[in-house]
């Protein structure tokens, strides 16, 4: 029996979970290193008790391996935190699909780092999905806030793009559940002593409110989200898998306006149809091939 349909049902499932961060983004009024400092606190308690209960493995071992998770860590620690200023700058539509541009960085990098054969369709489908970034800036300039929103989401682009290749390799040998666990772990003591440089001010500003959106941040999208979305580098190709998750900011653009009643003008509108093209067709390609 082909499992791919079912694989690729996960994958839909983490994409939709994970649509959920640029609102979060956007919501919660805290410093980007605080949030995402927050974040993966609340991700790491959540991961260790999946773990303890569905008595997954703990260990993953030192040496090499161990070195890629590290380096993968910093770049998603990285992502995070470049992404979420994004999101403050800009708008949810305009942060997610900058961001989401990260296909085109994968599908070049990924035979590069990883020495596989290059698939000239995902690239050039790739390429089509960050021509959409051309509609989202309103010029070069800046000093204008929503153009260094974008430019925030390409750095942000670059460096999920990286940990996801250098994740692929571990992926193999440990656990979804298990690698996303040392990776939040690894984001929390990286972020710590940044926690110092800010006005404890900040702490006023954890209403109720707050800490729903943080635990939903953390627990959903985090800790459920991103960790079946790991699992799904198991059964396709990175490429594949950034191709498809640009659907994320197209969900993410309709919570955005459903809860923080943003309506996304036309150009950005205009951004997000060429992207969903891509997604569209990149997905009945990987149902088609075995």
């Amino acid at each position: 029996m082909n499992q791919r349909p079912i694989h690729l049902l996960q994958l839909g499932i983490a994409i939709f979970i994970m649509s959920s961060s640029g609102t979060l983004g956007r919501f919660i009024d805290l410093p980007p290193p605080i949030t995402i400092w927050l974040r993966a606190i609340i991700a790491t308690l959540t991961l260790f008790i999946l773990i303890k209960i569905l008595k997954v493995p703990l260990s993953i071992g030192w040496g090499r391996q161990f070195n890629l998770l590290f380096i993968s860590s910093i770049f998603f620690a990285g992502h995070w935190v470049s992404y979420f200023y994004s999101l403050q700058m800009s708008t949810v539509a305009i942060g997610m699909l900058s961001m989401f541009t990260y296909p085109v960085m994968t599908a070049i990098l990924e035979p590069i780092i990883l020495k596989t054969k290059f698939d000239k369709i995902s690239i050039w489908l790739s390429l089509i999905a960050f021509v959409g970034v051309y509609f989202l800036a309103p010029n070069l300039d800046f000093n204008n806030s929503v153009t260094l929103g974008v430019g925030l989401g390409l750095v942000s682009a670059l460096l999920y793009s990286l940990r996801n290749i250098l994740l692929k390799k571990n992926i193999s040998q440990h656990s979804g559940l298990t690698l996303m666990l040392y990776q939040m772990a690894i984001i929390v003591l990286l972020l710590f002593p940044i926690v110092f440089f800010f006005d404890l001010e900040w702490k006023t500003r954890l209403t109720v409110e707050t800490w729903e959106a943080l635990l939903i941040l953390g627990v959903l999208t985090s800790a459920v989200g991103h960790t079946l979305f790991v699992k799904s580098f198991r059964f396709f190709t990175v490429s594949t898998v950034s191709i498809l998750s640009c659907l994320t900011p197209l969900l993410g653009t309709g919570l955005g306006f459903l809860v923080l009643d943003e309506v996304p003008k036309g150009r950005t509108l205009l951004a997000g149809s060429i992207i969903l093209a891509t997604a569209v067709l990149e997905s009945y390609r990987s149902i088609r091939s075995r």
